[in-house]
C-alpha cells in the first residue's frame, strides 16, 4: 500500500498591515500580508476577498434631497447657478461616514452669495463628511437655500423610484461602493513539500471605511456565508443518487427511496472531477485525452494500465497515485499478477 505523509501546519493564519497611507481625502490605501497558506489556497482566498470587498462592504450615501417650492428635477431657482438636476449629481458624489445603520437626516441651510460644500451641511452626531470641500452648489445672490437630506447605508448601486418621493423631494441614485479597487499578488517561500504561499492584498477606499475596516468587514461577510451549513443535520440534506442509468432525488414530494448515508459518502469522491487532484499539466492533459474525467474513471485503471496511456509515463502514474492518496485517501489498484 502506498503511504504518503502530508505535513500539517499548526501555525495560525495571521493578517498584518504593512503599509497605510492617505493619498487624498477620498482615496485611502492599505497593503496587507496574510500568511501562511498551503500551495494553491491563496488564489481561492484572494478572489473571494476581492469580490467581497468590492461588493459586500457597506457604504454611506445621500439617497434623497428635498427642495422647498421645487416641483421638477430640471427646474431652476433664481439666485442658484445650477439646476436641481446638477445639484443632485453633486450630492451623489458626497462621501459621508455613518456609525449607525439607521436612516439619518441632515440639512444644508446657507445664505448667499456663497459656494456651498459638504462642510456647510449640519449632520447628526453619528455621521460625518469625509471631505468637507466636496462641492454642492453656488448661490449667486443674497438668498437663503435649504436642502433637506436623507442619508442611508447600503451596498452597491441603487436606482430610486422617483414616484415614491413626495412633492419637493427628489431621489438620488445612491452609489454605496466605498471600496474603489482591490488587488492581490502571490509570493512563494520555502521549498519542496514545505513550500507555502503568502498573498499581499492592496485595498483602495474612499475613506469610509478605511482599508483595514473594509478588509475586516469583507472577512466577516465571508465567514458568515457558510456558517448555516455547520448546523445542517444529516436528515435535512437531500441527496442526489446517480446509479446505473437512473437518477433519484431523495427530496420531499418525489418517489421515496432510502439510501445508506455512509454508502453515499463513499461514492461522492469517485464522482469528483480530476481537476480536484491539482495534477501537473502534462498528467492532467494525458488523462483528459484518454477520456478519464472523474476519480471513478481513474480508478478503473491499474498502475500498470495507466502507464500504457499515451505519453503517460511512470512519473505521471506516481503523481496521480500521490494526489489520490493526499486528497481522498485512495490509490490506483494494481494488477493481481503484479502483487
Amino acid at each position: 500500500m502506498l503511504t504518503y505523509e502530508t505535513p500539517i501546519s499548526t501555525q495560525a493564519i495571521q493578517w498584518k498591515c504593512v503599509e497605510s497611507k492617505t493619498e487624498s481625502r477620498r482615496l485611502h490605501y492599505g497593503r496587507f500580508v496574510v500568511s501562511p497558506f498551503k500551495r494553491g489556497q491563496v488564489s481561492t482566498v484572494g478572489i473571494a476577498m476581492r469580490r467581497a470587498s468590492l461588493e459586500e462592504v457597506q457604504g454611506t450615501s445621500i439617497t434623497c434631497a428635498r427642495f422647498h417650492g421645487v416641483l421638477h428635477e430640471y427646474s431652476t431657482i433664481t439666485g442658484i447657478q445650477e439646476t436641481i438636476h446638477d445639484v443632485l449629481v453633486n450630492l451623489k458624489e458626497i462621501a459621508p461616514r455613518s456609525d449607525s445603520n439607521d436612516v439619518k437626516e441632515a440639512v444644508s441651510s446657507v445664505t448667499g452669495p456663497k459656494e456651498v460644500t459638504a462642510g456647510d451641511t449640519s449632520l447628526p452626531p453619528s455621521v460625518k463628511a469625509i471631505d468637507d470641500s466636496q462641492y454642492i452648489v453656488t448661490i449667486t445672490q443674497p438668498i437663503s437655500v435649504n436642502i433637506e437630506l436623507k442619508i442611508e447605508k447600503g451596498c452597491g448601486y441603487r436606482i430610486e423610484n422617483s414616484g415614491e418621493c413626495r412633492g419637493g423631494e427628489f431621489p438620488v441614485d445612491a452609489v454605496s461602493m466605498p471600496v474603489r479597487n482591490v488587488n492581490y499578488s502571490v509570493h512563494l517561500f520555502g521549498s519542496g513539500r514545505a513550500m507555502r504561499e503568502t498573498p499581499f492584498i492592496e485595498v483602495w477606499t474612499n475613506g469610509s471605511p478605511t482599508p483595514d475596516e473594509a478588509i475586516g468587514e469583507a472577512s466577516k461577510k465571508l465567514i458568515d456565508l457558510p456558517t448555516p451549513s455547520l448546523h445542517v443535520k444529516r436528515e435535512d440534506v437531500s441527496y442526489l443518487y446517480a446509479g446505473g442509468d437512473e437518477n433519484y432525488s431523495a427530496s420531499a414530494g418525489s418517489s421515496s427511496r432510502s439510501y445508506d448515508v455512509n454508502e453515499l459518502e463513499r461514492k461522492f469522491p469517485k464522482n469528483t472531477f480530476i481537476d480536484q487532484l491539482e495534477l501537473p499539466a502534462r498528467a492532467f492533459n494525458c488523462l483528459k485525452k484518454a477520456k478519464i474525467h472523474t476519480i471513478a474513471d481513474s480508478l478503473n485503471y491499474s498502475r500498470e494500465d495507466s502507464s500504457k496511456i499515451k505519453s503517460f509515463g511512470q512519473k505521471s502514474v506516481d503523481q496521480v497515485s500521490k494526489a489520490l492518496w493526499e486528497h481522498f485517501a485512495m490509490e490506483l489498484p494494481r494488477n493481481e499478477l503484479s502483487q
